[in-house]
């Protein structure tokens, strides 16, 4: 699992104070790129059932953070949100892509509130998180290069 560790079963009554955004551990496709919202088959990559973060943005000459949600399956939500179409809408300005993480329950609503509130996403997702929910900081989804393998010489 990703932010902050595994459901070990080590509960602590206080939750960890973020001083400055934390990587969730964005999924990328394997090149290390982004994955095209609209063609991405969620199923595919065992998100039944998979709770996390999501963040769905376009591209084009101005990209721009659309929507952001947490869940606890992935795959439906992801699936509801492209037959949402106030988010589809954004297709057309540069085509739309979207990363995931996945993060334990504690710290979703306050990934999202963060999400919301620093990225400012253009489709609103009320009920999201609530009225006494603390912002966890994180960073946005960053493409890596991967390096190719080299091929062993003969």
């Amino acid at each position: 699992m990703g932010l902050f560790g595994s459901d070990s079963g080590n509960k602590t009554k206080k939750g960890p104070v973020f001083s400055k955004p934390v990587d969730p551990d964005w999924v990328l496709t394997p090149n290390g790129g982004f994955f095209s919202f609209l063609d991405l088959d969620p199923e595919a990559y065992n998100l039944n059932g998979a709770g996390g973060i999501y963040l769905i943005w376009h591209g084009g000459v101005r990209p721009e953070w659309v929507f952001a949600g947490a869940s606890t399956d992935l795959a439906t939500d992801l699936h509801d949100a492209g037959e949402n179409a106030e988010i589809s809408y954004y297709e057309q300005s540069g085509g739309l892509f979207v990363a995931w993480a996945l993060i334990k329950p504690e710290f979703r609503q306050g990934a999202v509130k963060y999400m919301e509130e620093f990225f400012t996403t253009l489709v609103e997702n009320p009920g999201s998180y609530g009225n006494n929910t603390q912002a966890v900081p994180i960073t946005a989804p960053t493409a890596k290069k991967i390096k190719p393998k080299r091929q062993p010489k003969p």
